[in-house]
């Protein structure tokens, strides 16, 4: 007899990486352009908060995004993520580049992504994850969706799965209502 499917929370407990997308992702996926063609995003406050977690709780960070943009290479410098690959093309090429450079398996990995371009990764890694807002053909194949919007405390809502699933998420609590977590603002 064919063992059961897991579950979304069996799969989030063997995270150990957990890689976003960018645009409608960590931000609500709009582009603001001034008069000199330069782009601005926002970012929730909250998710970055939740990014820093993750690393504090021994889980890895990781970004592929689509877009070459300075204002994502500032944000990911303050959130102190290493893995980071911009201007991608081939996001499966820059996963296997990942998985190489980490050793870490793809069944241990997570991503979390919104659009077509974002499935080709999404159905590699052992836990598939996406915004409510995402494209329906991502929702189908995510095996966790978030209650809240990209960019809007979506990854938040991840970080704070895949931290409850690995057992992790009352200890770090109680440090932050003891003030231990000092330094984390996201």
């Amino acid at each position: 007899m064919p063992a059961a499917p897991l579950t979304a929370t069996e799969r989030a407990s063997r995270v150990k990486l957990m890689i976003f997308d960018v645009d409608g992702v960590l931000t609500d996926g709009g582009l603001l352009f001034t008069a000199e063609g330069d782009t601005m995003k926002a970012f929730n406050s909250m998710d970055g908060h939740g990014m820093k977690l993750l690393r504090q709780a021994g889980i890895e960070t990781a970004i592929i995004t689509g877009r070459q943009s300075g204002i994502v290479a500032a944000r990911v410098k303050e959130l102190n993520i290493s893995h980071v690959y911009q201007g991608v093309q081939d996001k499966p090429q820059a996963f296997a580049d990942l998985l190489q450079q980490t050793g870490i398996s793809a069944e241990e990995c997570g991503y979390m992504g919104d659009d077509w371009v974002d499935l080709g990764v999404m159905l590699k890694v052992g836990f598939a994850a996406a915004p409510a807002n995402s494209h329906p053909e991502v929702i189908a194949r995510a095996h966790w969706v978030s209650e809240a919007r990209g960019g809007h405390g979506a990854a938040r809502e991840v970080v704070d799965t895949l931290l409850r699933a690995q057992n992790k998420y009352d200890a770090l609590l109680a440090a932050a209502c003891s003030g231990e977590q000092r330094g984390l603002v996201g």
